[in-house]
């Protein structure tokens, strides 16, 4: 409608007034509802290629969009493991930091794994602990048996020697019985090395690798022990968190709230432009929105980002072939933020926003060297964006009556 007054003013007035002055011609007699169309023909045809054209150039080159949102992330708040609630840390509202702990569940059970571990733990050090003594009892046994080897062996020699000589003092018999004698005493000799060894492995190989074993166990049951405390993963508000001391929580069946986080909280805005902006909007221009929840307020913005895909030509694998026309027409997706955070009211995220995005050709026009038509072309392109500005203001201003009266809700 705003476009098409103006329109009017410099096609359909001037043709009036040409008819009225000019011809002659007055309003009720020549000119009336029957004759206005072969009256003021040039004026009508010359108003509507005008506003058409008008309404064309500022809504390619300065695009609007009613689907404007700022997205926020979400966490649950699940546990690693199910159990009932005994302790609670936290309320709703309350704002958390990464670290802090949201509530506790029952933990007997891996306080029980936990103590286990830990005796057992405690119990192989023990071990490893007596094992020095036994490997010196162990070295002791083996002294001990190449003492007595080594007395058998002495007296083997003498005895050999003497029957060698032809001594009647030794007969053959004791020197066969003490040769038995000696191979007895070295077969303990043998036994207590094998004992020994078997210590020395004992103590240096199977305790330790028991003890890393038990470490293991001790540490996983620790492990469990604190996951039944749930801690905040994110700096956020904690939201919905209807949970009272006895409630039965699980990662699968029941959440025990949710965590709003605070990154980008109410910051980074996205806009689904038309597809036919995509020529247009690029990072860096500048744009201006209005929230439902904020009215009256225009709320100045920049892009900083543009999608370089459209959501609508995504798809997943599955057994049947993708209709392309079943699809539905994609938007490109834009992000946008404050021009001056400092300065502007903090918008509840998720509020629906209805806003602007405008081309600027000010730069061009100021360095390069172009012809006279591109040069009033770009002069003409910017000048209209006044235009979407103003519709934008009045939408501001009509907003509380649109969505309080005319729609009812």
């Amino acid at each position: 409608m705003f476009e098409f007054l103006f329109c009017s003013m410099l096609t359909i007035l001037p043709d009036y007034l040409y008819r009225r002055y000019g011809q002659g011609k007055r309003i009720g007699k020549e000119i009336n509802l029957y004759s206005m169309w072969f009256e003021l023909r040039y004026g009508i045809v010359s108003c509507a290629v005008l506003t058409i054209s008008l309404i064309t150039v500022i809504f390619y080159y300065h695009p609007a969009t009613s689907s404007i949102t700022s997205f926020y992330r979400t966490v649950t708040i699940l546990p690693e493991t199910g159990g009932r609630v005994t302790e609670i840390m936290v309320k709703n509202f309350d704002q958390v930091e990464p670290g802090d702990p949201l509530f506790r569940v029952d933990d007997s059970r891996q306080r029980a794994a936990l103590e286990a571990a830990q005796s057992q733990l405690a119990e192989v050090e023990a071990a490893i602990a007596v094992g020095g003594s036994e490997i010196a009892a162990a070295q002791g046994q083996v002294e001990a048996a190449q003492g007595a080897l080594k007395q058998a062996q002495d007296e083997y020699d003498t005895r050999k020697t003497l029957f060698d000589r032809g001594s009647n003092a030794v007969s053959e018999q004791d020197v066969n019985r003490m040769q038995n004698t000696v191979d007895q005493r070295q077969g303990t000799v043998n036994a207590a090395l094998s004992s020994l060894e078997a210590v020395q492995a004992k103590v240096t190989t199977l305790l330790p690798a028991q003890r890393d074993a038990a470490a293991a166990a001790a540490a996983s049951a620790q492990s469990d022990l604190d996951k039944t405390v749930v801690y905040a993963g994110v700096e956020g508000v904690v939201e919905q968190f209807a949970l009272a001391v006895g409630d039965y929580v699980s990662p699968v069946l029941r959440p025990a709230g949710i965590l709003v986080a605070s990154e980008n909280y109410g910051v980074r805005y996205a806009a689904g432009f038309n597809q036919i902006t995509a020529q247009v909007i690029k990072p860096g221009m500048l744009a201006e929105i209005v929230c439902v929840s904020h009215p009256f307020e225009v709320v100045p913005m920049v892009v900083t980002e543009v999608q370089d895909v459209i959501s609508a030509g995504q798809f997943r694998p599955t057994d049947r072939l993708i209709d392309v026309d079943s699809r539905a027409a994609g938007t490109l997706t834009v992000f946008m933020e404050p021009l001056w955070p400092e300065q502007v009211k903090p918008i509840p995220p998720g509020s629906a926003c209805v806003g602007n995005a405008y081309t600027s050709n000010h730069e061009r026009l100021a360095t390069e060297d172009l012809g006279t038509l591109k040069f009033i072309a770009l002069h003409v392109v910017d000048t209209v964006g006044v235009v979407h500005a103003a519709i934008l203001r009045m939408q501001a201003l009509l907003l509380p009556v649109q969505t309080l009266v005319l729609t009812g809700h």
